[in-house]
């Protein structure tokens, strides 16, 4: 609805935690009037529980500094009516000017419920608009409804829903007389929760003495106020909703998720829905990547043997088109697999996964909850990170933050592909199996399987004892909006030309120079030496060539880099070329293609029958003439990219979401250390 009101293109899903942050939009209202619409998190009622909640809640309280609202807009669910009316009932009385949108009717039509809007209407005192945001119905009416209640925004508020004052009468007043205008439900709400406020602290000592003073109860009272509240929805409810006999009529949800959630073929479904998805990553992208590498390949040559030599054509060649080829070449990729994902989530199979796997969660100090973060952390850590705020479990969210990170996010896949490409054959089992898309498969499982081994071990020093539950609504089945799946797939694809691309060519570029440029003394010696060896072997005038160049890059200033650090790495299998891809990628991992292709692009020549990326890393040897990616290697390289922490990015969110350093300094510590020691092991077993 968002969507549809403003234009934009903000990711939707089809289960609950997909907003955790306001996002704003403008937009156009009938009469050539203009509104800023604000989508705040979901929530079920006006006492928050979770992180994301509160966000919604101090903008309802006008306790957000930047917010003020003068119309609320609340989405409700017509198939489950009686559940969304307690919030709705909530904002009532809070005298905020309100439209009910509701959505969901062809859901409840199937249920076999009947809702009577403008029944609906008189027993809430509000409008109520039916909508279908999907297929672009009601949204007029819903417009020309906002605009009316904006005409009449200063006139007299809605009547109460219920009897608020009887709650609590004497505090009430007493909070009411410290803040004039207040209504009655959110005085009740300043008794509770005024901690959490925006005041000032003499505001805060009144609120105290007026609790102690009348012995206020937080918790009956907001028993008595739910109560009260249901039973007034009961009644609405035989008012205004007929509903079908639950034992009359199974719905194909109810029916599908007796065998989806199955104990035990629900598993084999999920571990089967995962394989399909990473076969068909490696099947259906191999042709565009092959295509898009081969163009690249042969542009190179081309322009190489069209331009004049010099340091602008090397910087063109071996640096600009290097580092575009190496971001471009995995967008089929990107694409397949979001694609892939937005379909599991508009279909209502992601929620599904989240109940499935909670068992699995609880032993490893999470919940069910933690699912859609982890989830989200295949695609990109930094929105999964800040999605965990759906957790209400301190120690659960913190677990959910700090494991998160484990697990394969696309930045990673680039590195998968190129590195499996190289040291695993492309080899079929029965037919249809492929073996690369076997260990990438791998690859996503022991990230997830890592990230609950290293929750298992944190649950026991993370000193937070909070008791946790685990309630989760799960949506209906619904076909996938192919609209909406085209579009993610493209804004994916440009996210990661424009943010993850511009970190790429920069780096790109920085390493060019770093590659051609080092001591002019060692540079000029190595043109001497080269320059007396072609005289007096001017036979071998091709091979010297190419070990000049070797020479060169080796003596540059990333060569030297990769020489210090190479002591270091060298027990793993990696080379000094390897050793800067990894200090590079510590900005951005995706970072490590773009470096290879900057690397062996400058060390190289351009038109070489062995042209493409992968043929040049495949030719590459050691001085000892021993082939650097070897199956060892290439294993050990996945696993350590696999563990590592390298995106600064996802340092900063944690850093914001746990307000302290601490947190993400374990978190880089841990990482680091785990990759180091497991990719050293991996090296060693297949060495």
């Amino acid at each position: 609805m968002f969507n549809a009101l403003t234009g934009l293109n903000q990711r939707v899903g089809n289960f609950p935690g997909v907003t955790v942050d306001k996002k704003t939009g403008n937009c156009h209202l009938p009469g050539d009037k203009a509104a800023t619409i604000i989508d705040l998190p979901g929530t079920y009622s006006l006492y928050p529980r979770r992180t994301d909640e509160w966000v919604a809640y101090k903008v309802m309280l006008g306790q957000d500094p930047d917010i003020k609202p003068d119309i609320v807009l609340l989405v409700a669910d017509a198939s489950n009516l009686k559940r969304n009316l307690l919030f709705c009932s909530q904002i009532i009385d809070l005298k905020i000017p309100l439209v009910v949108a509701l959505t969901m009717m062809d859901i409840a039509k199937t249920k076999g419920t009947q809702v009577d809007i403008p029944g609906l209407e008189r027993e809430l005192g509000v409008p109520v608009i039916t909508i279908n945001p999907r297929k672009n119905k009601g949204m007029d009416a819903l417009r020309k409804t906002l605009e009316q209640v904006g005409e009449r925004l200063n006139h007299a508020p809605h009547r109460d829903f219920i009897d608020v004052k009887t709650l609590a009468p004497a505090p009430i007043e007493g909070v009411r007389q410290l803040f004039p205008g207040l209504s009655n439900y959110a005085a009740i709400h300043y008794l509770i929760n005024h901690e959490n406020f925006l005041l000032d602290e003499s505001a805060q000592e009144t609120i105290e003495k007026l609790e102690k003073q009348h012995q206020f109860n937080p918790t009956k009272t907001q028993a008595e106020e739910i109560m009260q509240r249901y039973g007034r929805i009961k009644h609405i409810m035989q008012q205004t909703v007929i509903e079908a006999d639950p034992l009359q009529k199974t719905l194909f949800t109810e029916k599908l998720d007796n065998l989806l959630l199955h104990h035990r073929w629900g598993y084999l479904i999920l571990l089967a829905v995962l394989f399909i998805l990473f076969q068909s990553v490696f099947f259906i992208a191999q042709f565009p990547m092959d295509g898009i590498e081969w163009s690249f390949a042969q542009l190179g040559g081309w322009l190489t043997k069209l331009l004049p030599a010099g340091w602008f054509t090397d910087l063109f060649i071996n640096g600009i088109l290097a580092g575009l080829s190496g971001i471009l070449v995995f967008i089929p990729q990107i694409m397949i697999l979001f694609g892939l994902i937005t379909i599991l989530e508009d279909t209502g199979y992601m929620a599904r996964i989240s109940f499935l796997t909670d068992k699995l969660m609880r032993k490893a100090g999470l919940n069910g909850k933690s699912v859609m973060p982890m989830i989200s952390g295949f695609a990109c850590a930094v929105p999964a990170i800040m999605s965990a705020r759906a957790i209400e479990n301190r120690k659960e969210r913190l677990l959910t933050i700090m494991v998160t990170p484990l697990l394969s996010c696309s930045a990673r896949l680039p590195v998968y592909t190129i590195l499996i490409a190289l040291v695993i054959p492309s080899r079929y089992y029965l037919g249809f199996l492929s073996l690369q898309g076997l260990v990438m498969m791998g690859l996503y499982l022991a990230g997830a399987a890592f990230a609950l081994v290293v929750s298992y071990i944190m649950k026991w020093f993370i000193n937070i004892k909070e008791k946790s539950f685990f309630i989760l609504e799960l949506p209906v089945y619904r076909a996938p909006r192919w609209k909406n799946v085209l579009q993610t797939m493209i804004e994916k694809a440009k996210v990661f030309v424009l943010d993850a691309g511009k970190v790429i060519m920069v780096i790109s570029l920085i390493l060019w120079a770093l590659s051609t440029y080092g001591p002019e003394k060692k540079m000029q010696a190595v043109t001497a030496q080269y320059a007396t060896l072609v005289k007096q072997h001017p036979e071998q005038k091709a091979e010297l060539e190419r070990r000049y160049k070797t020479s060169l890059l080796e003596n540059s200033f990333a060569g030297i880099i990769g020489k210090a650090i190479e002591p270091a790495i060298r027990p793993l299998g990696y080379d000094w070329k390897i050793g800067i891809a990894l200090v590079t990628s510590f900005a951005a991992r995706e970072v490590f293609v773009g470096t290879m292709a900057t690397l062996y692009s400058v060390g190289e020549d351009a038109d070489e029958n062995n042209n493409t990326l992968r043929q040049k890393m495949n030719a590459a040897v050691r001085n000892d003439g021993t082939k650097v990616y070897t199956l060892a290697t290439g294993l050990s390289l996945m696993i350590f990219y696999m563990l590592a922490m390298q995106c600064m990015s996802t340092l900063a969110v944690v850093k914001r979401e746990t307000k302290s350093w601490k947190w993400p300094m374990i978190q880089l510590a841990y990482m680091t250390g785990l990759a180091y020691v497991m990719s050293w092991l991996v090296y060693i077993v297949f060495r």
